[in-house]
């Protein structure tokens, strides 16, 4: 598995900082922030934010939180993920083969 660094919040220490990345073969997002805390996690846990889709968080899903500041890094992992999918979809990648979409 190939990861493109995209971006690491600006206002980083030196460990533990939300970071954006670009899966290369699928072109997926892959974003490490802040585990939401237990009040946030219950309100998502306990809405039915979607009719007819069942309330929760699967315990392969996680809640996170990323800085508004990041909010220009991204969009850019965004526009590197489509950017990515292009030339997987022009490769003759077949989008069904990325793998599934989630849960939500």
């Amino acid at each position: 598995m190939d990861l493109q660094f995209v971006g690491i919040d600006p206002n980083t220490g030196e460990e533990g900082s939300p970071t954006v990345w670009v899966e290369e073969e699928t072109a997926d997002l892959v974003i490490q922030g802040v585990t939401a805390e237990e009040l946030l996690t219950a309100l998502i846990e306990g809405t039915q934010w979607v009719p007819g889709h069942v309330p929760g968080i699967p315990p392969h899903e996680a809640v996170i939180r990323i800085p508004v500041r990041m909010t220009d890094i991204i969009r850019k992992a965004c526009d590197a993920a489509e950017e990515r999918a292009r030339l997987l979809d022009s490769a003759g990648a077949d989008a069904d083969v990325r793998g599934p979409s989630g849960d939500a």
